[in-house]
């Protein structure tokens, strides 16, 4: 069983896909994020996927990417933001090295933009979004081996951190 090098965790606009690119540049490994390849199993963006089949299929979707990049890729992975809610996924995490990116409201905001392309934030985004951080933040406490803080920094910056986290 192949298993990634490092798998990122954490709220919309963390930085999971900026950073675990670059992180995985820095490892010389490649890179893979679950929410691509949920759209390459639907064929379709994931917006279409919340409004053609609704949240529930779109999580079956997940689960089955996660659990099959979890045993099939070497490198960086990047879970979508809600991954953590199925109990199947954090037992999945068990024995992986898990990055915990965090993120406040205030420079996920910044990131993210209030909606766009984002299915979860479309009514009332800012609100919602924090709804979801504090919601999902002891999820990611729970199946993280570590957690770095992205808040003001460049993705070089935290990818670097991260290298040296897993090379003590």
């Amino acid at each position: 069983m192949t298993k990634p090098v490092c798998v990122l965790v954490g709220a919309p606009g963390s930085g999971k896909s900026t950073v675990g690119a670059e992180l995985a540049t820095l490892l010389g490994v490649g890179f893979r994020d679950t929410d691509t390849d949920i759209e390459q199993m639907a064929g379709k963006p994931i917006p279409e996927i919340f409004i053609d089949e609704g949240e529930a299929h779109f999580r079956a979707l997940e689960r089955a990417a996660v659990l099959a990049a979890l045993t099939s890729h070497p490198g960086v992975l990047a879970l979508g933001g809600g991954a953590v809610l199925a109990e199947e996924n954090r037992a999945a995490l068990i024995g992986h090295t898990v990055v915990h990116l965090s993120v406040e409201l205030t420079d996920a905001v910044k990131r993210v933009g209030l909606g766009a392309g984002r299915p979860l934030l479309s009514v009332n985004p800012r609100a919602t979004l924090k709804h979801l951080m504090d919601q999902r933040r002891p999820l990611y406490a729970e199946v993280a081996t570590a957690t770095v803080v992205t808040d003001g920094r460049a993705p070089e910056e935290i990818a670097a951190e991260i290298v040296a986290l897993l090379r003590p």
